[in-house]
């Protein structure tokens, strides 16, 4: 009777399940009495109010709006909460024996939910929809075990005969597969290493208890391979036929150590603390970190790719092993599985177009191809000094009307000098001419839509004079690009967006202007949008595939061309994530041997910031790398997926966003 009410109450509404679930597991004594009531208050919404979203998980929204710390790193945040090693050991100072919980405890799986592990076993075995299942068939064979044995601790081999009655899968097979995956996935917490390696070197002895189903030969050795060794007994529940959550393991400790001080240490707050405490032991709460992380992590990533990304943040940054900076986090949370996933989708372009070379632009393509490179290491890539000011000018005769709107109008009312705009179009000298009198401008006006057309007009006149003053730097781009288009045919250049002007000014130069035989392709993380003043400049590129998108485009993932704003400095953030130490490219120049000069501007400010930020990318991607890399299918990682971790703190003030900007003064603009 009790299973068919709680299967009525809360199993028939996955929105309420949900719910119920996240309000009472690991809740103490009053959290579990508001979470009964809450679940008679949401049936009742359901069946008589008529509240049909409870059909629904919560999670499941249109944007997620989740909430980080704004004066303080998380990892720093959760530093607070766990405290230092050293405080860690003095807590167990006191005690004789320490009894350590397993799983999200001294060993993590980097994904988010434990369960998700099923996903890739069903893969494996060729199952649909295998992680329901497996789920279900676990709790039946529980409540099959109550019935028969008066327990609901079951062993692994219970839970697979069930399967194999269920789906046809021979338990044999189901064992080994399952056996397998865990000992793949499993990996030492760095944080619990180092206290298990000094408790164990105090001598104190030591014992592991665990409330699970895989048999017990098989955790000692998951936990010998991971480095804790040494330890006297394991007390598994399926083994004991009791548990921790019914205290009976921690009565069988306080048998076999009599007379012993034990403390217990665990991430469950009902199993490893209220119960531990009432078989008479000590308590050391380690808090769990996916759910100290919860608040603040994206939900709105496709399942598989969405539990690993956070199983991988969380681990990293809530196990009191490390204090990073919000520098460090910005790029290991929001830049480095957007990294990840799109050096993933460039290689394979390059593959399936058969891509002689790829041309990563300076300077979003810095830490793009240092990653690049790491991942793909024999593919044919360059780095490839590049700015749009340099483009723009260059491209003066084949596309006057960009010239003039990115150099003038696009500085209107400003606050920015005549002369400031003559210098960065690198034209000053006209100002000094007998001509230039007779317009009335002076170079130490702003320039205003009152004198921006007068200004224009001045240049178009000199229109020749112009080309020439560019025509070294002409010279300087034509000998260096040729040198690195130099037996290619086909090549793509790799840009953060938005328009695609640096690959299409690229493409336009080698045909209409040095006669390079070379297709150029630009591939672009995002497009411009319809916040945008120019929405469809690039949509002919892009539909006959000389602009390749990877986040969105018009035709990719809508929802994204309505939310990303420039105008709410979504350009920026995305750009902050590619910033780069390397100094601007302000122009080419040829010298008198008839070499290729590069001319660099100013480098950004908070040089060490940018490096914290590219740092937390490459750790991202080589943690990620470390624990999927004999899972291929994990790296195809959607452009959806890769940029949920940054929609879901833009929020409605992207306050979290303004600050970590606000520790940078980025040259925003024409470059």
């Amino acid at each position: 009777m009790r299973m068919k009410i709680y299967d009525f109450l809360v199993n028939r509404h996955s929105g309420i399940r949900e719910r119920y679930h996240r309000l009472h597991d690991n809740a103490d004594q009053k959290g579990r009495i508001y979470s009964y009531a809450k679940l008679l208050e949401m049936n009742a919404e359901y069946y008589i109010l008529r509240k049909k979203d409870l059909d629904m998980p919560a999670n499941i929204s249109v944007y997620e709006d989740r909430h980080v710390p704004l004066n303080i790193s998380e990892s720093a945040k959760a530093a607070q909460v766990m405290g230092s090693v050293d405080k860690f050991i003095q807590k167990l100072s006191g005690s004789d024996v320490v009894s350590f919980d397993i799983f999200d405890t001294l060993i993590f799986r980097p994904f988010s939910e434990p369960v998700d592990i099923f996903f890739i076993m069903g893969e494996r075995l060729g199952f649909l929809d295998f992680k329901r299942i497996r789920i279900e068939q676990e709790f039946l064979s529980r409540k099959d075990k109550k019935q028969t044995h008066d327990t609901n601790e079951v062993t692994l081999q219970d839970i697979w005969n069930r399967m194999e009655k269920e789906t046809g899968i021979p338990a044999d097979l189901g064992i080994k597969t399952e056996l397998e995956t865990e000992r793949e996935f499993c990996f030492a917490n760095p944080f619990m290493k180092k206290i298990y390696d000094i408790v164990k070197e105090e001598g104190k002895q030591i014992v592991i208890t665990s409330d699970i189903y895989l048999p017990g030969e098989f955790l000692k050795e998951i936990l010998e391979k991971n480095g804790f060794t040494g330890f006297e007994k394991l007390y598994v529940s399926c083994e004991y036929g009791c548990s921790k959550s019914d205290g009976g393991l921690y009565r069988k400790i306080k048998n076999d150590y009599p007379h012993k001080k034990i403390i217990h240490v665990g991430d469950n707050k009902i199993s490893d603390s209220e119960r531990a405490k009432e078989a008479g032991h000590d308590v050391l709460f380690y808090p769990n970190a996916d759910k100290e992380a919860f608040n603040s992590r994206s939900y709105d990533l496709s399942p598989m790719i969405g539990g690993a990304y956070r199983g991988v943040v969380n681990k990293r940054l809530y196990s009191g092993i490390g204090r990073y900076s919000m520098e460090y986090e910005y790029g290991y949370i929001y830049g480095g599985l957007f990294v990840l996933g799109y050096c993933g989708f460039i290689h394979r372009y390059y593959k399936d177009y058969n891509i002689d070379k790829l041309l990563f632009l300076a300077r979003d393509g810095d830490i793009l191809k240092q990653v690049y490179e790491k991942l793909f290491p024999g593919d044919n890539v360059s780095y490839l000094y590049w700015s749009r000011a340099v483009g723009t000018k260059l491209m003066i005769k084949e596309n006057r009307y960009d010239y003039y709107k990115r150099y003038i109008f696009n500085k209107v009312n400003q606050s920015v000098t005549i002369e400031k705009v003559l210098e960065s179009m690198g034209i000053k000298f006209l100002s000094e001419t007998d001509d230039w009198k007779k317009t009335g401008l002076n170079t130490s006006d702003k320039l205003t839509h009152r004198n921006s057309c007068r200004l224009k007009s001045f240049l178009n006149d000199r229109f020749d004079e112009i080309v020439k003053a560019y025509e070294p730097e002409r010279k300087g781009a034509y000998k260096y690009i040729k040198s690195e288009l130099d037996g290619c045919k086909k090549a793509c250049a790799v840009d953060v967006g938005w328009a695609g002007s640096g690959a299409i000014a690229l493409d336009t130069l080698c045909k209409n202007e040095w006669d390079i035989d070379c297709d150029i392709t630009g591939i672009i993380a995002g497009t411009n949008t319809i916040h945008n003043a120019e929405p469809d400049a690039s949509e002919s590129f892009l539909q006959t595939g000389r602009l390749v998108p990877y986040m969105y485009s018009q035709s990719l993932n809508r929802d994204l061309l309505k939310k990303h704003d420039p105008n709410r400095y979504f350009n920026v953030f995305w750009e902050l994530l590619l910033s780069s130490p390397s100094k601007q490219l302000t122009g080419f120049g040829i010298n008198e041997n008839g070499e290729t000069v590069f001319n660099f501007g100013k480098e950004d400010a908070n040089q060490e910031g940018i490096r914290k930020i590219q740092k937390g990318i490459k750790d991202f991607v080589a943690d990620y790398v470390h624990h999927f890399r004999s899972v291929p299918y994990m790296f195809n990682i959607s452009g959806r997926d890769a940029y949920a971790p940054l929609l879901a703190v833009a929020g409605k003030d992207n306050k979290y966003l303004q600050t970590v900007a606000g520790k940078f003064d980025l040259m925003i603009g024409v470059e």
